[in-house]
């Protein structure tokens, strides 16, 4: 996957990240960390991707009754990332 393609796959989770309606206390937190690591992502900034893992896969728990289509893009973006070597 290039640079292009996983910036717009980033572009299109901070979207449906922005459009999320409905989340309790604990999945806003985790979406404010979600936005926050893919903003990081997006300027190229340096990034522990250890814990961002863990925030990540913690979303994906949170989210994946509720929130099927933001887990599902979570997940094709860590699959992405992860085939990306980074």
């Amino acid at each position: 996957m290039n640079n292009k393609e996983l910036e717009k796959l980033l572009e299109t989770l901070r979207q449906e990240l922005k459009n999320t309606q409905g989340v309790d206390e604990r999945g806003a937190e985790l979406l404010r960390g979600l936005d926050e690591d893919l903003h990081h992502l997006l300027a190229g900034k340096e990034s522990s991707p250890a814990s961002m893992l863990d925030r990540w896969n913690d979303s994906l728990d949170h989210f994946k009754i509720t929130h099927p289509a933001l887990t599902r893009l979570l997940s094709d973006l860590m699959t992405s990332l992860s085939n990306a070597g980074i």
